[in-house]
C-alpha cells in the first residue's frame, strides 16, 4: 500500500514517536499536575518539555503560551470564539477550511461581520495589500491558513502580519497543513495566534494540538473547569496556560507530539522542506502530461505544500479514488475534503476533486507509481 492522504493524518510518523508514547502508558499513565507525588510530577515534566520544544520551532517567547487542545480544528475555536465580540469585523481568505468557516458562521448570528477576501486566481494567494485596504474601525482579526488543504497554495502571512500590526489588529494563522514542513516564525512573522495539529506535518498522535498565544493579547476561555491548579477558585484560574487547558489532557499523545517535533528540530524544516517540494515538482510535472487530468491550484511546488488536487475529465473524483485503492493500492482522498469555499473558489463544488498528499515518509518511487497508476486511469 502507498499512503499520500497525509493532509488528512500522516500515517507514517518518527519511531521515537511510538516508543514515547510506549514508555508513558507502560512506565508512568497518570494524570499531570493532580497530585505532589513522583509519577505526577514527571507527567507534568511531559507537558512543560513537549511545550519548550513546540515554542523553540515556532520562536514563541515563552513556552507558557503554548495552550494543548483537542486537535487544530480546537485550536482555531478557542481563538475564534474568544476574541470575537458582537459588532466585530473579521476578514478571512476564499479558500478557508471549514476549521475557520463554520465558527465564524456560528458567530454571524451573534453579530459578527464575516468578510472574504478574494485570492488571485492563478497563484491563489491573497494579496497582504488588499486585505489592508478591507481594514475598518471594527476590524478585530484577520483569520487566515497558511496553506490550503485542497489546492497547497501558500499565502504569504509575515506580509499579512506585517499589515495587521501596523493597525493593531489581531493576526490569526491556520497552520494545520505547514507547521513541522514550513519554518513559522510567530515573532517575525507578527503572528499574535498560531493553531497547529499535531499529527499532520508535525507527525505526532491524533487528537493532539495547540495554540500559541501572544503575551499580552486577552481571549476568553469557553471551557470551563478543573486545571490542577488553583482549586480554592470558583472560576477559571487566569494564568497561563492553565486558562485555556481544562480537565486532564491526553498525555500520552502530548509525549509522542514532543517526540516528534524534537525529530523535526533535529532534521530541520528546511530539509523538511526541500523533500516535500522535489515529491511535490514530480507529480505536478507528471501529471501535467497526462490527457484528460487537470490539476487545480498554483502548479508550482515553491508556492505549494504537498497537496495536490486534480480531477480525470469524465469520470467522477469518487471512481478514481475508488480505483487507485483497489486496483493499485494506493490511498488518496477525494470529496469536498472539509472546505467547500476552496472548492467554490476553484470551480469544482459540489463532487470535489481527488487530493494527492505526500508526507517525509514517502519517496520518489511512491509517487512515480501513482502517476503511472492515474495515467492509466486517464487511457494515457
Amino acid at each position: 500500500m502507498i499512503y499520500l492522504n497525509n493532509a488528512a493524518t500522516t500515517k507514517d510518523k518518527p519511531k521515537e514517536v511510538f516508543e514515547a508514547v510506549q514508555k508513558f502508558i507502560l512506565g508512568n499513565n497518570v494524570s499531570p499536575g493532580r497530585g505532589a507525588d513522583m509519577l505526577s510530577v514527571e507527567a507534568d515534566s511531559i507537558l512543560t518539555e513537549a511545550r519548550i520544544s513546540l515554542a523553540r520551532l515556532f520562536n514563541a517567547e515563552d513556552p507558557k503560551q503554548i495552550v494543548f487542545t483537542l486537535n487544530c480544528s480546537d485550536a482555531l475555536n478557542t481563538a475564534i470564539k474568544g476574541v470575537l465580540k458582537q459588532g466585530d469585523h473579521v476578514l478571512v481568505s476564499s479558500i478557508e477550511h471549514n476549521s475557520i468557516v463554520r465558527p465564524l458562521r456560528s458567530l454571524e448570528r451573534q453579530g459578527i461581520e464575516v468578510e472574504i477576501v478574494p485570492v488571485d486566481p492563478k497563484t491563489y494567494a491573497v494579496d497582504p495589500q488588499e486585505v489592508s485596504k478591507r481594514f475598518k474601525k471594527s476590524t478585530k482579526l484577520v483569520a487566515m491558513l497558511h496553506a490550503s488543504n485542497v489546492i497547497g497554495a501558500v499565502q504569504p502571512i509575515g506580509e499579512i502580519g506585517a499589515e495587521t500590526k501596523k493597525s493593531g489588529i489581531l493576526f490569526l494563522v491556520d497552520a494545520a497543513q505547514t507547521a513541522g514542513i514550513y519554518n513559522i516564525d510567530v515573532q517575525n512573522m507578527n503572528i499574535d495566534l498560531l493553531a497547529f495539529a499535531g499529527h499532520k506535518g508535525l507527525m505526532g498522535p491524533q487528537g493532539t494540538g495547540g495554540l500559541y498565544i501572544k503575551e499580552g493579547i486577552d481571549i476568553e476561555a469557553f471551557r470551563h473547569g478543573g486545571t490542577g491548579s488553583q482549586s480554592e477558585l470558583e472560576t477559571q484560574p487566569e494564568i497561563m496556560p492553565d486558562k485555556f487547558e481544562t480537565g486532564t489532557p491526553n498525555t500520552p499523545g502530548i509525549a509522542g507530539l514532543k517526540a516528534s517535533v524534537d525529530y523535526i528540530l533535529r532534521e530541520g524544516t528546511d530539509k523538511i522542506k526541500q523533500h516535500s517540494q522535489e515529491l511535490t515538482s514530480i507529480l505536478l510535472d507528471g501529471l501535467k502530461g497526462i490527457e484528460r487530468v487537470k490539476v487545480y491550484g498554483p502548479l508550482d511546488a515553491k508556492k505549494q505544500a504537498s497537496v495536490i488536487s486534480f480531477n480525470v475529465s469524465g469520470t467522477d473524483p469518487k471512481v478514481v479514488g475508488d480505483i487507485l485503492e483497489k486496483k493499485f493500492g494506493i490511498i488518496v482522498r477525494t470529496g469536498l475534503h472539509c472546505a467547500p469555499f476552496c472548492h467554490k473558489t476553484i470551480g469544482t463544488f459540489p463532487k470535489g476533486t481527488v487530493r494527492i498528499s505526500t508526507g517525509y515518509f514517502n519517496t520518489k518511487a511512491d509517487v512515480e507509481t501513482a502517476i503511472s497508476a492515474i495515467k492509466d486511469i486517464a487511457g494515457s
